[in-house]
């Protein structure tokens, strides 16, 4: 029960600070395209944790925990709330202002893309049940090398790609491209500080790595 009141205050919280950095920029409630990022970023989280709370709470308990201990990171965790406070707040100035014309088929395309991000994100929760929010160690942790693990070295920060980069175009705007577009160093530099805590301390991510090449991209 204490997991679940967890669990479904930071939803809460989440839809509140994201319908503030949206709707308040523009002026509005009425924005179609932000009630379509919502359904889409929210219903599946909604799910998505139903789902852990029943089948797999102690990974929901992970999830939920954010707080980084290694300066580095936390400074990676901060440049990305940045970026994403940044971008939304442009892309409702967007909506706001008219600067943007985005097709409604476009929409669509990067809508799918969103979700097939989703996908891949829950796929790469059922693979790997040491997955957490925070670069950490855990006692007993093994090098997963099965599934997406096979293909490239951090499925979860692809699937995050496909989640966050279509955001601007499914909210309407062209602009909000760009600091979203800040969000690809910020991972990058993430991943170089998290496999060198991997290779120092997880015994057989050295080997891993010489068996599988690519970290993102395959």
């Amino acid at each position: 029960m204490k997991l679940a009141l967890n669990a479904f205050a930071k939803f809460a919280m989440g839809i509140t600070a994201f319908a503030l950095v949206l709707f308040l920029p523009a002026g509005t409630f009425v924005y179609p395209r932000a009630w379509l990022m919502m359904g889409l970023l929210f219903v599946p989280v909604l799910i998505l944790g139903v789902v852990l709370l029943v089948k797999n709470p102690d990974l929901l308990k992970k999830r939920l925990d954010t707080r980084e201990k290694e300066k580095t990171q936390k400074g990676v965790v901060a440049l990305s709330a940045l970026t994403f406070l940044v971008g939304f707040a442009v892309a409702a100035f967007d909506f706001r202002f008219l600067w943007s014309s985005v097709p409604v088929w476009l929409t669509s395309v990067c809508s799918a893309a969103f979700l097939a991000g989703y996908a891949m994100y829950a796929e790469v929760m059922r693979e790997n049940v040491y997955l957490s929010r925070t670069v950490k160690i855990e006692e007993h942790q093994k090098v997963i090398d099965t599934g997406l693990y096979s293909v490239v070295r951090h499925p979860m920060y692809f699937a995050t790609l496909l989640l966050f980069l279509p955001m601007p175009i499914i909210l309407g705007s062209f602009y909000a491209l760009i600091p979203f577009l800040c969000y690809v160093p910020i991972i990058a530099a993430r991943i170089v500080g998290e496999e060198k805590l991997l290779k120092n301390e997880l015994r057989g991510y050295t080997e891993y790595m010489e068996k599988v090449k690519y970290r993102l991209i395959p």
